[in-house]
Order: C-alpha cells, then structure tokens, then sequence
C-alpha cells in the first residue's frame, strides 16, 4: 500500500475502534489525502479529476485506490494517519464507514453544499439532484445534518418499451389515477400493466412510493424505524396502492420471482406482455440478448404522483466520500467535494470508466446516440431522488426483519399479496408490529 501522509503517530489509546488522536506535527496545508476503494469504475476517472484539481488550485493530492482499502486504512486510522477524504460506502464489507459513522468520526459538512461549484455560477446544493443527499446514507444520525456527500449514482425507475406506447399512442402516466386507467386500456388488448423481477426489487420501488404519499419529513422518520409515523394514514395508503397493483401484475409473476427465473418477468416487457416494470440502469445490458417485439425501444420514468400536486420519485442508489472528524485539511478537503461536482470533473468520471455524477443535466457529458442518455435521464423530467436505506439500530430483537430487501417483511411480502395469501392490511399491521419490536428494544 502507497502510505498516507503520515501526521504523526501517538499511542493507541483511543475509546472506539476508529477513534483517532491528536499530532503535535503540522500538516502541510498545500497536500490533500484521498483514500478510497478501486472499484468497478476503477482508478483512471479519479487520477483524472486529481489531476485538473492539483492544476486548479496548484495543490498536491496524495491519491490511494485499492481493492482492500478498509484493511489498510483501519490501522492507518488507528495510528492517527488520518486520511483528509474517504471515498467508502455505507454498508462496505469491512464496515468501516458504518464503524466511522458510529463513533460519530464523521465531519458535518453542510457547508459544502452552499460552496460554489468551480467554474460555474451554482452551488453545489443547487446542482446536485433534488433530494439526492437527503436520506440516511449522507445524513446517518437523522438529525438533518451532512455528513457524506452522494457520487456514483445508479437510479432505478419503472422500465418499460417506448415503441409500445409509440405504436398505441399511449401516455406515460404521471400520476397513479393515470395509471389505473392505462392499465384497464392494456387490459383490453391482452396486456399487464406490471410485472417485477423478485421482491427484491421493491426496496426502490416501494421506498419511493412511500416517499410520494407520506412526504420526505414523515418518510425520513419511517426509516428511523417511528412506529408513530408507520401509523399514519398517508403512508397506509402506499400498501394500498401495492395492492391495487397487485390486481393489475401479470400472473406468472409470482412463480418466476427467484433467482432462477427472475429474466423470465423482465421478458414480459419485452415481449409486450406487461407494460411496466421496477428496474435499475443495469436492465439494459443484462436483457442485451434477449429477443424482442419488433420495434422495441427502451424507456424509463419515474413512478407516478401520488395527485396532480405531488411529487414524482425515483429511487437511485449512490457511493459516498466524506471527510474523517480528524482530518488535518477539511477545508481543502471541502474544496475538492466541491470540485467533483463541476463539468470537468463529471466529464473526467464519466469518460473514464464511466461513473456518474448526481448531478442536474447528467446527460450533457453524453453524445447524442449514447444509449445510456435514456437510462440515467430519469431526474432530467423534473423528478425528486429518493434514497434507500434504514437507520443502523444498536438493538434488533431475534427474528425481527423489516428492512433487508430480499427477506425483510416490508418487500418480502408482496409476493403473498400478489398472490392473494394475504391482505394489505394483514402485511401492513405486520409491519408495524416489526417496528414496534425494534423501537422498543432501542429506547
């Protein structure tokens, strides 16, 4: 491993796992240190941004990219050689940022996002996404509060054929009334208005549904695991909504919902036997080979408003970076937060193994035949991001799961709802009583 700056060593005496510790020697305000996991869009779209941010600001950036980066930063970290940037996820393997963020390690950064983007006239909270940061993974404690910035955006929406609705002259809803009545069109010929590959799938889904009818407020708190907020009426009406959907989704659906078969639901869509179905921007190249109605295009929206006046969502899935408490240069390092963001920089990531940046206008850095202008324009129609993931609990009572997509009884059951085994009201009371457990086993 390529050292980090060292900043002095001192004993190990810390409290928590991470906890760092002071160094009498200055650090060179003049160097930045980046730490960070090499993964699938690998090192050359970062040592491309470094390299316009050392010109920029006539810095020098100390850059470490490895596969094993949580092995080697852990006792770096412990020895007080404190890297000034972290670009490391929620939910890593090692856990080290979850550790990080534990042991409240973290720096609060919402000034970063009234920093002015280098070279252009907006901040950075202007120019990212809507709603792109405001979820627990950049705001862990629930308090409101920045603590890790969003990079590296997959979005998930609702896949479906564009020629279809070419051919047929139809709409693509925007609200949930609209989508009613295209489904009892698509009915009329034959067609399923919904399908999904597993019930995996729901945690975007259904997450940003949830977001839609209860509102970012309420919804910021369902992910805190507040049984009062799980009670009120707005966010019962999004199991409703699943379960007129459930009305609409084509039969086999239930029986190909597994890791064997899930291919054969998103064949649906392209066969022209279901119109709509939950995805993310990776469905594309997974149904590459897959035969297809003539005609096909795809195409990709956000889910429909709740009404008139609501607001659309979409969920997408980001990577993080953020700032150690301990790090010797924030300001630079906020400096180089800001800096990601600007059209060098999203050019430089994406054209360099291919990472996306949320930010606004995210299809400018593509050429006008590149396919991906379609499946990552979702948020370009005006719609909301909107970020998965519960609040990390110290307690969760013994056979208590809510959360995890595949198992968890928020998504896993609607399979048994689909399938008439249960009713909505059976799962929703069912979920409330899970967070109820895990409420009182935190107080």
């Amino acid at each position: 491993m390529k050292k980090l700056v060292m900043m002095g060593m001192c004993a190990l005496m810390a409290v928590g796992v991470l906890a760092g510790c002071s160094t009498e020697t200055e650090s060179d305000n003049n160097t930045l240190t980046i730490a960070g996991l090499e993964g699938g869009y690998g090192k050359e779209g970062w040592e491309a941004v470094v390299a316009e941010f050392e010109k920029e600001y006539d810095v020098k950036v100390e850059l470490t990219l490895s596969k094993t980066i949580e092995k080697e930063l852990r006792p770096e970290i412990q020895a007080g050689n404190v890297p000034d940037l972290i670009y490391l996820s929620v939910g890593s393997t090692e856990g080290l940022t979850d550790t990080m963020i534990k042991e409240k390690n973290v720096l609060e950064i919402n000034d970063v996002l009234d920093l002015e983007v280098p070279g252009e006239d907006v901040t950075v909270g202007d120019k990212l996404i809507d709603g792109i940061e405001e979820n627990l993974n950049t705001m862990p404690y629930g308090d409101g509060n920045l603590y890790l910035m969003p990079i590296n955006y997959g979005p998930c929406g609702l896949y479906y054929n564009a020629g279809l609705f070419e051919e047929k002259g139809w709409s693509v809803p925007t609200t949930w009334d609209e989508m009613w009545e295209l489904g009892d069109k698509a009915k009329a010929e034959g067609i399923y208005l919904f399908t999904y590959p597993t019930t995996g799938y729901f945690d975007a889904f259904f997450s940003a549904l949830l977001n839609e009818t209860a509102g970012p407020d309420v919804y910021s708190k369902l992910m805190a695991y507040d049984s009062a907020a799980w009670k009120e009426a707005s966010v019962k009406e999004a199991f409703e909504i699943v379960g007129k959907l459930a009305q609409y989704t084509e039969p086999t659906t239930v029986a190909n919902a597994n890791g064997d078969n899930f291919k054969k639901n998103q064949q649906l869509i392209l066969d022209n036997k279901a119109l709509f179905i939950p995805n993310g921007n990776w469905l594309p190249g997974e149904m590459a080979e897959a035969p297809r109605a003539d005609g096909f295009k795809w195409g990709v929206t956000a889910l429909p408003k709740v009404g008139e006046d609501g607001t659309a969502y979409a969920t997408t899935f980001t990577e993080q970076i953020y700032i150690p408490k301990d790090a010797k240069n924030a300001d630079l390092a906020k400096k180089f937060l800001a800096f990601m963001y600007s059209e060098k920089a999203v050019k430089a990531f994406y054209e360099n193994g291919g990472a996306l940046m949320p930010v606004k206008g995210i299809t400018d850095v593509m050429g006008e035949d590149d396919e991906n202008r379609v499946y990552n324009g979702v948020y370009e129609s005006g719609a909301s991001a909107n970020g998965v993931g519960f609040m990390v609990m110290d307690n969760m009572p013994e056979g208590v799961n809510v959360s995890d997509a595949n198992k968890g009884i928020l998504y896993a059951t609607v399979n048994s709802v689909v399938n008439g085994e249960k009713t909505v009201d059976e799962w929703y009371n069912e979920v409330v009583a899970a967070v109820e457990k895990i409420e009182e086993a935190n107080k």
